[in-house]
């Protein structure tokens, strides 16, 4: 989409920040500093809630010439600096790149990006966490521009945009970042990572995970129901026995492994049913979890493993949960009101909770069948003891909020899709 339409002219309408710093000084801003200071001002005026700053404000500082040098710097010191602070805030590269991706276009995104990769750049690559390792190089945030020139300039080439556009792509971007809230940190920040204290967390085996994963793949590609969910079925009972199977090897550790914590975003619409879907499966999995429905992610408090175990499950059964439905929708003996938000709202309110009664009744049938319960149940008793210090640490003040129930036709559908699940799977799976 071009920004064509963001080049105003710089007359009478001029940001009111961009005009009280021009007045101070009839010639604008001349170094970096200077710069990156009017920037980030103006920037929250955007945030404030006046929309036109950015594009006056970039007519004011560049209009048709190019990008100087002292424009471009300034540019990345005012990234580099609201970057840094919402890193302190607790935000994590993949949480930026989604409430971006819900807010600005596709050039503020992308530049979201490029800042990202500029901050960590200087930190030496043992002291980054691997969580934000691997969630840079799924967003391919990696240094693609030459170190002989600026940024800004190279990326606006990159991207076909004027520099008055690139200009206002960084004042909007940086606006939407000035209105984040501080968040819990649950991974630490560039440079501060200990790789000894990395080496205690027990990574998923790679065996397991590749059958969990194909499990789960075939469970989505399915047209069945209740294959699909006799597949997840079996994922899950195999996650469960590996996560027993470490909870009883923590027990006997001398540096048992510590709870971590991830956040997973979820979709509009029924994001408040669909939070509902991931809190029964984090109780499934010994983990606890926290809504933000401010922004509509959950944050999952857990061992590392049994964190992986969550986001595989909730991801595929996400997919299964809207297939069925929007199956049960289509179905032509179905009342009138069954395409309607009620009835799909109230049809995952209802799977949700179906599906954790008996992946609930799953899991006791495993604990049960395991070969040293006795073992076990102190050891489980302990684990989840962590889990409760480190939420309680990370959260010390939560409220639980209901959900209603909307249609009772969506309610009764949705149990008996949960319903005709096979859960436990009927034969036992070897690892």
């Amino acid at each position: 989409m071009s920004k064509q339409n963001r080049r105003r002219p710089s007359g009478e309408h001029r940001a009111a920040t961009g005009s009280a710093f021009w007045s101070a000084q009839s010639s604008g801003p001349q170094d970096s500093e200077q710069i990156a200071n009017a920037i980030m001002a103006t920037a929250m005026e955007v945030a404030q809630g006046n929309a036109r700053a950015a594009g006056q404000f970039a007519q004011q500082l560049v209009g048709r010439e190019p990008l100087t040098r002292e424009q471009a710097d300034g540019a990345h010191l005012a990234a580099q600096h609201i970057i840094g602070r919402i890193f302190q805030y607790g935000w994590l590269p993949e949480d930026i790149h989604q409430v971006a991706r819900r807010r600005v276009d596709q050039f503020a995104i992308a530049l979201l990006i490029d800042v990202m990769a500029a901050h960590v750049r200087p930190f030496a690559p043992e002291s980054i966490d691997e969580t934000w390792q691997l969630q840079l190089a799924e967003l391919g945030a990696d240094i693609w521009w030459s170190g002989s020139e600026p940024h800004l300039g190279q990326w606006a080439a990159k991207q076909l945009l004027t520099a008055a556009e690139a200009v206002t792509t960084v004042v909007e971007a940086l606006a939407m970042l000035i209105q984040l809230p501080e968040l819990e940190l649950i991974r630490p920040l560039p440079g501060t990572a200990r790789p000894q204290a990395a080496a205690h967390h027990h990574a998923v085996d790679v065996k397991v995970l590749s059958r969990v994963r194909g499990l789960l793949a075939k469970a989505e590609s399915t047209s069945y129901p209740e294959e699909a969910e006799a597949l997840s079925a079996k994922a899950q009972e195999l996650m469960t026995k590996y996560a027993l199977d470490r909870v009883l090897v923590d027990a006997d550790d001398a540096v048992p492994d510590l709870p971590g914590a991830c956040r997973i975003w979820l979709e509009t619409p029924y994001v408040d049913a669909k939070a509902l879907l991931v809190d029964v499966v984090t109780k499934a999995n010994r983990c606890r979890a926290i809504f933000a429905s401010a922004f509509g992610f959950m944050t999952v408090v857990g061992d590392e493993s049994d964190l992986e175990a969550v986001e595989l499950l909730t991801t595929s059964l996400l997919v299964q949960a809207t297939r069925a439905m929007i199956a049960s929708g289509n179905e032509s003996k179905r009342s009138a009101d069954a395409r309607s938000r009620a009835y799909r709202k109230s049809f995952l309110i209802a799977y949700a909770t179906r599906i954790g009664e008996r992946l609930e009744d799953a899991n006791e049938t495993t604990i049960a069948e395991s070969p040293d319960p006795a073992r076990l149940l102190p050891a489980l008793r302990s684990h989840q003891h962590k889990v409760d210090e480190a939420f309680d640490a990370l959260f010390p003040t939560i409220r639980d909020r209901g959900i209603s129930i909307g249609n009772a036709n969506g309610w009764a559908a949705g149990r008996a899709a949960a319903d005709s699940a096979q859960l436990q799977a009927r034969r036992p799976i070897k690892k």
